[in-house]
């Protein structure tokens, strides 16, 4: 028999002050490393950056502004084999919404789809159509945020818990989004035994190894080699984390656990290298929208749980999987992956949509809400009609 939700209770985010006393206290007290000897981002966070970001957190940063938007909307703790789902609840005014789980990934959180709640929700005040609309289900993975991860989660257990959360809340029929681990976890239910009440999907980051029955590099397209240099480059220069993360979550974890500028360097690194920008990320998220989600993992010391996840990618990588209901892909020119739409019809037999945006990256519903909110829109128009 399958587990189910056995407890749904209303949430809110309540920060003591003296919590935020000790964040100040460690960041003032922060024992910096020595300047890096290259130039640039290529061995990481540049002393000045951190420099930078520290001494805005320190003298104008204001938690209480985040704090107060979470709380401006319902929030919820799902009960589920005796752990804790947090999630919010967003609905639309309008009757004939589409309910929608949206889930992020690594190194973000719910605040990802911060800027998307307004239009995904309420359409006609962003000159969109009642019909657009959507009820918001945005819960934070095991792990992270106010989930928590007291026993191991699989990819697979956590779509369990995912669609029992769909059913206690009582949509028969909805769809969903994901990118990054959100999208490989998308992927995974999609592909799998897909309940009947999950009607299609939306992903902006998937996952391939170059098929076999692909050629030699003179054989491919314009497409598939931009695919394969980027998963050479990605291999080359960016994988480190992962398996770091995947093999020593624990280790890394107290680093994470002590001190907020390491866990805001390692995660700042990666919003800096996936994002889509001329050089300096804070042309597209601002120094508070890139603090709101570093606060996230260090007041609920997630570091180390959020890491785990990793641990569980040899087993569940959906790589190849086949997908045979309606589903969307955008991908983004910043993002570290790439995957051409040649190699993605041979395992996605329904694509409804499919778009190479001109903007954006890895966290497309941060960085370009407007495009991500569109091509969220185009996809699902084929599923409501």
């Amino acid at each position: 028999m399958a587990s189910t939700i056995t407890k749904i209770a209303p949430f809110s985010v309540q920060v003591p002050d003296s919590e935020l006393s000790d964040l100040k206290s460690r960041l003032q007290s922060t024992r910096y490393p020595a300047a890096e000897i290259t130039s640039g981002w290529s061995h990481g966070v540049p002393l000045q950056a951190m420099r930078e970001l520290t001494n805005y957190w320190i003298e104008k940063y204001d938690w209480r502004k985040c704090e107060a938007w979470l709380n401006s909307h319902e929030q919820f703790l799902a009960s589920y084999e005796g752990e804790e789902i947090y999630f919010l609840h967003i609905k639309s005014k309008h009757a004939e919404a589409m309910p929608m789980l949206l889930v992020h990934g690594w190194p973000g959180s719910i605040l990802e789809f911060r800027k998307a709640v307004g239009p995904l929700t309420d359409p006609t005040q962003y000159g969109g159509k009642a019909e657009d609309a959507f009820h918001l289900v945005i819960p934070s993975l095991p792990g992270y945020g106010w989930s928590t991860a007291k026993s191991e989660w699989s990819h697979r257990r956590i779509n369990k818990a995912f669609v029992a959360l769909m059913v206690k809340l009582g949509y028969d029929q909805w769809v969903a989004q994901g990118g990054d681990w959100g999208g490989d976890l998308v992927a995974i239910l999609a592909s799998e035994n897909p309940p009947a009440s999950l009607v299609g999907v939306h992903l902006n980051t998937i996952f391939f190894n170059v098929p076999k029955e692909v050629g030699g590099r003179k054989d491919l397209s314009p497409g598939e080699q931009r695919a394969v240099r980027q998963m050479e480059a990605w291999d080359g220069t960016e994988d480190a984390y992962l398996m770091l993360q995947a093999t020593r979550p624990q280790t890394i974890g107290y680093s994470l656990a002590d001190s907020p500028v390491g866990q805001a360097a390692w995660i700042l690194e990666k919003i800096h290298g996936w994002s889509h920008h001329r050089g300096d990320v804070y042309e597209i998220l601002t120094k508070d929208e890139i603090l709101d989600n570093i606060m996230i993992y260090w007041l609920t010391n997630t570091g180390s749980t959020s890491a785990r996840l990793y641990t569980q990618q040899n087993h569940d990588w959906t790589m190849g999987t086949r997908i045979e209901i309606p589903i969307g892909v955008t991908l983004f020119p910043g993002d570290a992956s790439y995957v051409p739409r040649s190699w993605a019809e041979k395992y996605y037999s329904r694509i409804i949509h499919w778009r190479d945006a001109e903007k954006g990256g890895h966290f497309a519903a941060w960085e370009v809400p407007e495009i991500f909110v569109q091509e969220v829109r185009d996809t699902f128009r084929h599923v409501r009609s």
